[in-house]
């Protein structure tokens, strides 16, 4: 008998309530889990406290052997187009300590967290419009509702286009298009993200949830060796990806930060930029 004991993984029954205000999780008997991001029981919005909580989350399924398959999505109409009032007072007080400990940091952990810390497969759900859409894009299989749209807002806020959506937008669209959708804050809709192969297929909002069930199903057919094994081929491009492009990112994004010495999370700053996307333009500047 050995020396030492395994140390014991996480228990579902105790995650779940402890990640309970960030995400809502359903687990099934054969390990199916079901991840929905949320603030106060609606869509999220961006604060350095769900931030943080998306790379702890992601870290504990993937520290639990029962988990088998993970879908991640968000709740409501929406899936991230507002930001907590204050939820980014921490990056107002002491923005140098924000940029590095909330920031690079956590940012970094999120998408690197994804891709590396779950062997297991996952399906990213985007249940409605919304911004750091990468989570859900950088997942092995994505759907998407038909009345989603797509975008991200750093350059329209001031900010850098470096914390990760760089990496998603470049992977999947390509130099040139992820040039303009990051320079433009271009909006794709749910019938060109199809066609330019950022996500698999569109549905109605309604049967998003019981097509993203069926496709694990799919998954589970197999078994568990080569469901693990082959997630680790799936993913590939992006670890090389994250390795090669993800930490330069951050950095020049928090160096501009730090630079201009300003803030740029405000709530007005956030929800205001996204006012063309619900308009259905696709562009700030497009009238």
């Amino acid at each position: 008998m050995s020396l030492q004991e395994f140390i014991d993984p996480p228990k579902f029954e105790e995650y779940k309530e402890r990640f309970k205000d960030f995400f809502l999780l359903d687990r099934r008997d054969d390990g199916v889990l079901l991840a929905k991001a949320h603030t106060l029981g609606g869509p999220v919005q961006l604060s350095v406290q769900n931030h943080r909580a998306l790379g702890q989350l992601l870290k504990t399924l993937g520290a639990d052997p029962e988990n088998e398959v993970l879908i991640l999505t968000g709740s409501g109409d929406e899936f991230m187009m507002d930001s907590d009032p204050r939820g980014f007072e921490l990056e107002q007080q002491d923005l140098e300590h924000w940029a590095y400990e909330y920031a690079y940091k956590d940012g970094r952990i999120n998408v690197s967290s994804l891709v590396n810390d779950l062997e297991i497969p996952t399906i990213g759900v985007v249940n409605g419009s919304g911004f750091h859409s990468e989570i859900l894009l950088m997942c092995d299989l994505t759907i998407m509702a038909d009345d989603a749209r797509i975008y991200d807002l750093h350059y329209g806020i001031s900010s850098v286009p470096g914390d990760g959506i760089h990496s998603a937008f470049t992977e999947l669209l390509g130099v040139k298009r992820a040039a303009y959708a990051l320079l433009t804050g271009e909006a794709f809709d749910a019938e060109t993200a199809l066609d330019y192969g950022m996500v698999n297929e569109i549905h109605p909002g309604e049967k998003l949830l019981d097509r993203a069930y069926t496709l694990a199903d799919h998954i589970m057919s197999q078994p568990r060796t080569v469901r693990r094994l082959s997630t680790q081929i799936i993913r590939r491009p992006w670890k090389k990806r994250i390795v090669d492009d993800l930490d330069g990112g951050f950095g020049i994004q928090m160096f501009g930060h730090l630079a201009k010495g300003a803030a740029v999370h405000s709530r007005d700053h956030i929800a205001s930029s996204g006012d063309y996307v619900r308009e259905g333009r696709r562009n700030a500047f497009d009238r």
